[in-house]
């Protein structure tokens, strides 16, 4: 098992010593004054000293900072879909990405609430180059994505990753979540990448990947957020691709991304989680015996999944009408929540730029397009 020593969580015969670690950084104060306030600090820190396993850190801490982010800094989560789901089971959760932290922590806090197997995750080694952070993250069950590889070292790090989450999903019945693409969809139009399904059937010892992609539960999960926290952040990178330029991120960009997310307005939340790929991998197998057809195939039941089942807001609705300059959607909003969200658009943005503002509002209007193509979304 030493093969996955670079990349995978702690084990919990390791949790207690990393949690010393980190016990008295400014950083596990934040989350925990954020998480406990009416706990002195000489509380939680005993509790944590006591903590040797991931279930128990991720539910006695983990779960109350979900909680807390979710009380301070939205209107609520619903969710769909969970009730099909087997207990004790292991699922390959394929989601589409908003948030860096929330969406997995939101997604696994749901599972738990539900009696489910929760997920080790995926995360970019990026996000976690501070030493406090990585701790964090394998403390929380992450697994690391190598960025920014040669392609020889691309090809060997995929092969690992892909064997890591086959390991998991097989063999210790644990669930995965892994993004449908790399990185988080910064212009609403959710895609998967072929590229990440040809990355997991690396995993696989078998010359039949329907067969594969069927042992390991393929769910697809849809996450909406009423408002994107992070919106205006992506605003840099969509105009230097509007404008044909290469983007390079600011040194703290990441930092502040993912802190964005978790304290940023959300309003409401949902999430639904579609059915297994059961069916589908079945058609997929009888109509294609070409390995690429078939990953492209799947990557696009994938997509209807996702796309079928996003929870559309007011807000997807005021900015598609804004953008089109019509009214076809103004049943289902009210002039209060177009306001409120002309409001946002003024203070977040250069209103003067029409490119920026064209993206900004793409952002918002791109899931009804994408949705209204399966279903009529009025």
């Amino acid at each position: 098992m030493q093969q996955f020593d670079a990349i995978r969580p702690y084990y919990d015969a390791e949790i207690n010593e990393a949690i010393h670690k980190v016990v008295n950084h400014p950083m596990m104060k934040a989350l925990m004054n954020f998480s406990f306030p009416e706990l002195d600090d000489d509380v939680w820190k005993e509790q944590l000293k006591k903590t040797h396993s991931i279930r128990d850190f991720q539910c006695n801490f983990i779960y109350a900072s979900v909680q807390k982010v979710l009380e301070k800094s939205s209107d609520g989560l619903t969710t769909s879909g969970f009730e099909k789901l087997e207990k004790n089971t292991a699922y390959l959760f394929i989601s589409n990405h908003r948030d860096i932290i929330l969406d997995t922590s939101l997604l696994n806090a749901c599972l738990f609430d539900h009696g489910l197997v929760m997920t080790a995750s995926a995360i970019g080694d990026n996000l976690v180059k501070k030493s406090f952070l990585l701790i964090l993250a394998k403390l929380n069950r992450n697994f690391l994505v190598q960025r920014g590889l040669t392609p020889r070292e691309m090809l060997q790090s995929s092969k690992l990753l892909a064997e890591y989450i086959a390991q998991l999903l097989l063999r210790e019945n644990r669930s995965v979540w892994i993004a449908q693409r790399e990185g988080r969809t910064k212009d609403g139009n959710d895609a998967t990448n072929p590229g990440v399904l040809k990355m997991l059937a690396m995993g696989s010892n078998e010359n039949n990947l329907p067969d594969y992609f069927k042992k390991v539960k393929i769910v697809p999960v849809s996450i909406s957020y009423e408002y994107d926290p992070t919106d205006a952040l992506k605003m840099p990178q969509l105009m230097a691709e509007a404008n044909d330029e290469v983007y390079i991120k600011e040194k703290n960009e990441d930092f502040m991304t993912l802190l964005s997310g978790i304290i940023g307005q959300k309003k409401r939340i949902h999430i639904h989680v579609g059915d297994v790929l059961d069916a589908e991998l079945d058609r997929i197998e009888a109509e294609f015996d070409n390995n690429n057809k078939q990953i492209q195939a799947l990557a696009q039941a994938i997509d209807d999944s996702i796309l079928q089942s996003y929870k559309l807001w007011p807000t997807n609705f005021i900015a598609y009408d804004l953008l089109h300059k019509t009214d076809k959607y103004a049943s289902l909003y009210t002039e209060n929540e177009k306001s409120l969200f002309e409001r946002r658009l003024e203070l977040k943005i250069n209103t003067c730029n029409e490119v920026m503002v064209e993206s900004f509002l793409n952002m918002y209007a791109n899931p009804v397009i994408n949705k209204s193509k399966y279903c009529n979304v009025i």
